[in-house]
């Protein structure tokens, strides 16, 4: 693969980077999830765009793990495509921690409980959040220009729960028992 070439003018670079800007957000806007990489393990995060920034809530009870990302910290995000799962951009970002109840936590949650699938407690999920949870601020601050040689395929983290079993060799016919071929 040829190197990218290198814009020879401040405007041209600056020309760039607002398409590279411009890129990573339409791209994070439109994807259902993110991969975000801090000084742990990459992990899957669902998130919203607001703000000119990917906003993710975690860390609490019932909530995605945000392992590695801390404030003033960097992280790195891979967009995939919503349609066929491969990667679209990555991007680095710096990592701000919304104080609760402050007014850019206000406005990143009222776009986070939108998106909220499943919460057990819609009524009260912005109190805990504010109580047991973290809200993350990953501001853009560049595209990676090097696009990686490998498939940047991981093996899976580990878990208490495991793979599902071979089907029994009687199931398919205790699940068809009783029905009649038509004719």
């Amino acid at each position: 693969m040829a190197a990218p070439t290198t814009p020879t003018t401040p405007a041209a670079a600056a020309d760039e980077s607002l398409l590279a800007a411009a890129l990573a957000e339409e791209a994070t806007k439109k994807s259902g999830l993110i991969w975000v990489q801090g000084s742990g393990p990459a992990r899957a995060l669902w998130h919203v765009w607001t703000d000119g920034a990917a906003h993710i809530v975690g860390d609490g009870p019932g909530e995605q793990p945000l392992p590695g990302l801390t404030d003033g910290g960097t992280a790195q995000v891979t967009v995939r495509s919503k349609d066929k799962g491969g990667r679209i951009v990555g991007w680095r970002a710096g990592v701000v921690e919304l104080a609760p109840r402050s007014e850019a936590w206000e406005a990143a949650v009222a776009e986070l409980k939108g998106k909220r699938l499943n919460a057990p407690d819609s009524e009260e999920l912005t109190e805990r959040w504010a109580r047991e949870c973290r809200v993350l601020r990953l501001e853009w601050q560049g595209t990676d220009r090097e696009l990686p040689d490998g498939s940047l395929a991981a093996a899976p983290l580990p878990s208490p729960y495991t793979t599902r079993q071979e089907i029994p060799a009687a199931l398919p016919r205790l699940l068809f028992k009783g029905r009649r071929k038509r004719s």
